[in-house]
């Protein structure tokens, strides 16, 4: 599964057309809030843990996309306008996103305390 085309509709939402034809949109706000990297998510080196501090100041560059860029042929790099540019979204993130955004629920990472 990869995707034919990306693209961004209205400024709010992430167009995804897969080599399968099917169509997924994900709101920017809950692709932004749910940015895998380790500054946004936490990560676990070593059995230390890092969780990062939850976002205070929001603000409408954050969830609008400056530039998008091809991974490989696996993912997509995302610069936001706020400048934020470390989140690597694979196709199969993307694809869980699409599915899970209506329910509002977080892409898990629970384990991290």
């Amino acid at each position: 599964m990869s995707p034919k085309q990306i693209k961004i509709l209205d400024k709010t939402k992430l167009y995804i057309k897969w080599d399968d034809e099917m169509e997924d949109i994900i709101n920017l706000k809950y692709l932004r809030d749910e940015c895998p990297c380790a500054n946004c998510k936490g990560e676990t080196i070593l059995f230390k843990t890092y969780k990062p501090e939850k976002k205070l100041n929001e603000t409408p560059e954050m969830y609008r996309i400056k530039n998008i860029e091809a991974v490989g042929g696996y993912a997509i790099q995302i610069t936001w306008k706020d400048g934020h540019s470390t989140g690597i979204y694979s196709w199969d993130y993307l694809k869980k996103l699409s599915e899970s955004q209506g329910s509002g629920s977080s892409q898990g990472y629970n384990n991290i305390i």
